[in-house]
């Protein structure tokens, strides 16, 4: 692991723990899907965008944001994608394709996060072989990221681990039942992980 990544996930745990001070975990439900949060996601420069409109192959795209955070879109020119949501990229174009195209369907889909780098990345600290911090993939879930980090150590407390996700307005955290999820099989807790999220693996208490 890189001194870069030790200070992110250092910084990362602090920040997180010290917002979770005053937030028990949430055991009402699980967190939101990862599909809502990269919806959230304010695309950036250098992200891979996919633009579809339905039943018009030819005005679809594929294309990296360009450093002026703009994309080009057949017949409407120049898009302006960087700091706005894939949904509001979608309506923006959909709206300016109707001045060609009859009741024009858009979709926007990040194809590949480029940009943002630490907050398009999953951090896994604590009582893990490897503390580490890996790049978002789509699908991801906690197993997942807990095995990039080679699995939990034997002085982990693996069923009081915790999910930590950032909102708009503070940090959520929820907890997860890891040692049920990696010796029994079930997955009721092995939530899909989104770009920025941190879970933390506690120490038992001896």
């Amino acid at each position: 692991m890189t001194r870069m990544h030790s200070g992110f996930l250092a910084t990362a745990a602090a920040l997180l723990l010290a917002a979770c001070a005053t937030t028990a975990p949430d055991d009402a439900g699980p967190p939101p899907t990862a599909a809502s949060a990269v919806d959230a996601y304010h695309i950036g420069v250098d992200d891979m965008v996919q633009v579809s409109v339905w039943q018009n192959p030819d005005l679809g795209i594929t294309a990296p944001v360009r450093p002026d955070g703009m994309i080009s879109v057949p017949l409407i020119g120049d898009v302006q994608a960087g700091g706005r949501t894939p949904p509001e990229v979608a309506k923006d174009i959909q709206t300016r394709l109707a001045a060609y195209v009859l009741e024009p369907r858009v979709s926007v889909i990040l194809t590949e996060l480029r940009s943002h780098e630490y907050l398009s990345r999953v951090s896994i600290t604590g009582a893990v072989t490897n503390p580490v911090s890996i790049p978002y993939r789509q699908g991801m879930t906690v197993l997942d990221a807990v095995l990039a980090a080679g699995g939990v150590t034997e002085f982990a407390a693996p069923d009081r681990s915790s999910l930590h996700r950032k909102s708009d307005t503070d940090v959520r955290s929820y907890s997860l039942r890891l040692d049920r999820i990696l010796k029994q099989g079930d997955l009721s807790t092995n939530y899909k992980v989104a770009p920025g999220d941190v879970i933390t693996v506690p120490e038992r208490i001896l």
